[in-house]
């Protein structure tokens, strides 16, 4: 009897091992869409940049109503999949290109509700921030160059 319970215990023990390891490669990170964030901003991602490893999840989560999230055009990775939710839904986008991609609240766009997922290394950085040059918002463009700076220090 205590070499069939100690078989049974080394099995589940394995196997919940396994379980574990299998999810330790995949994560999925929250991002809030929010009227006000933590720092008194009005119309934000939260956090606003956030670093993930290749096919990593991101979970936007439509915490307050009126948002929606998109990836915006030339600031995605070639062969990237582009990604656009529904206003008041939440979205949860798989990444598995390298890269920088950044991402809009179309109803809140001019008011610089933007953000920024760095997948592993930004590979594409420098093409993402030559986007800015055409027709991003003001207050938008600022968002992008503070997150892009942010970036960089590390």
């Amino acid at each position: 009897m205590f070499r069939f319970s100690s078989t049974i215990y080394a099995t589940v023990v394995t196997s919940a091992c396994m379980l574990a390891s299998t999810y330790a490669y995949a994560s999925d990170i929250e991002v809030k869409m929010l009227n006000k964030g933590s720092d008194g901003t009005v119309m934000v991602f939260e956090p606003a940049l956030v670093h993930v490893s290749i096919g990593d999840s991101v979970h936007f989560i439509a915490t307050d109503k009126s948002h929606d999230v998109q990836s915006i055009a030339n600031m995605i990775p070639e062969g990237a999949q582009t990604f656009k939710g529904q206003l008041n839904q939440d979205l949860v986008v798989k990444l598995d290109k390298p890269g920088v991609y950044g991402y809009r609240c179309e109803p809140h766009y001019g008011m610089g509700m933007v953000g920024l997922i760095v997948v592993g290394k930004p590979v594409n950085e420098n093409a993402a921030k030559a986007a800015l040059a055409s027709g991003i918002p003001n207050l938008a463009k600022n968002k992008f160059i503070k997150l892009f700076a942010e970036i960089d220090s590390k």
